[in-house]
């Protein structure tokens, strides 16, 4: 009969189980995409429609979208309970936390997710990529 897991792990030197403990939960912390940050916290599609002034199908295009407006990606974080943090990383220079940029302060929610969404011919120059 085979091993389990934890008889696998509890054979190893103590340094590489703190390694493979420490690049799961890197892991486990990482998130697909927008459907999976909302299913993690229990949310329906139809319960961020809610919050946005959307319908549910225009949740479910968002979801499905590789880029979009940084407005409408902070909206649907902050409508499943978020908060949207943008750091930008350089060489030589300690993390930059961009504050305002794709703030949503100045138009309401449903306009943001209008914006965020495809044109007929399947782009808009103002989107930027969003890796979620």
């Amino acid at each position: 009969m085979g091993r389990t897991l934890n008889e696998v792990m509890s054979t190893l030197p103590e340094e590489r189980r703190e390694r493979i403990d420490a690049r799961f939960q890197e892991l486990k912390d990482e998130v697909e995409g927008l459907g999976e940050l909302r299913r993690m916290v229990g949310k329906a599609q139809a319960d961020v429609a809610s919050a946005l002034r959307i319908k549910q199908p225009s949740v479910s295009k968002i979801e499905k979208q590789a880029d979009l407006y940084l407005s409408t990606l902070r909206a649907y974080v902050e409508a499943v309970g978020g908060q949207l943090d943008l750091v930008v990383r350089l060489p030589s220079h300690p993390p930059l936390h961009l504050r305002h940029l794709g703030d949503v302060s100045s138009a309401g929610p449903s306009q943001v997710a209008k914006r965020g969404t495809r044109t007929a011919s399947g782009t808009n120059g103002k989107k930027a990529s969003a890796r979620t």
